[in-house]
């Protein structure tokens, strides 16, 4: 049984190794400069300790993704949860997603070779994963609690997403500094146009 745990525990490392490595050349490089020989050597296992855990480049790729999705989330919720009133948990999480997306290495991987490796509609539906169902929550207990006037949930969703989603593709083709600011201040006066109290 004690075998069984320290081969586990191994598996664990060898692909939190991978993960690790992957990810500071992925975002380091790109995904198109780094191969997988570049990869097992920095995370230093064999090319089959790296097939037993993903089947190719793509698969770790999405994972490491995935694992910058999630951490964007947990910084979101963070945001949000350091607030009560439920129209500041929106607005900080909202605020905290654009912050959040000018760490050039999730900007590198998350916006720019995202799409470009898993293809638009895979990377929407990790997108949507990861982040769709909060801001849906949020938007309908607002609506609920009458402060955003009664309406689909789905459509706003996507608008907002889409905007968010779009300022943090110009901020990190952007050289101004002051751009972020710039771009919080637009979106909390989009998120305040949908204020009916």
């Amino acid at each position: 049984m004690r075998q069984h745990g320290i081969r586990a525990q191994q598996r664990e490392q060898t692909r939190q190794a991978l993960l690790r490595e992957s990810r500071r050349l992925f975002s380091g490089s790109g995904y198109g400069a780094v191969g997988l020989a570049e990869i097992v050597q920095a995370a230093g296992v064999t090319k089959g300790a790296l097939y037993h855990h993903f089947t190719g480049k793509a698969d770790l790729f999405r994972a490491v993704l995935e694992e910058m999705q999630q951490e964007v989330g947990r910084r979101v919720a963070a945001a949000a949860d350091a607030h009560d009133d439920p129209w500041t948990q929106l607005t900080a999480g909202c605020q905290e997603f654009l912050t959040a997306t000018t760490d050039p290495d999730i900007q590198r991987v998350m916006l720019v070779d995202g799409p470009a490796v898993l293809g638009w509609s895979q990377w929407r539906a990790m997108d949507e994963a990861a982040s769709a169902r909060h801001l849906a929550d949020a938007l309908s207990s607002l609506i609920d609690a009458r402060i955003i006037a009664p309406q689909p949930v789905a459509p706003l969703v996507h608008l907002l997403s889409g905007a968010m989603n779009e300022a943090a593709l110009w901020l990190a083709s952007s050289s101004d500094p002051e751009d972020l600011d710039h771009t919080k201040a637009a979106l909390a006066q989009l998120l305040q146009a949908l204020r009916t109290a």
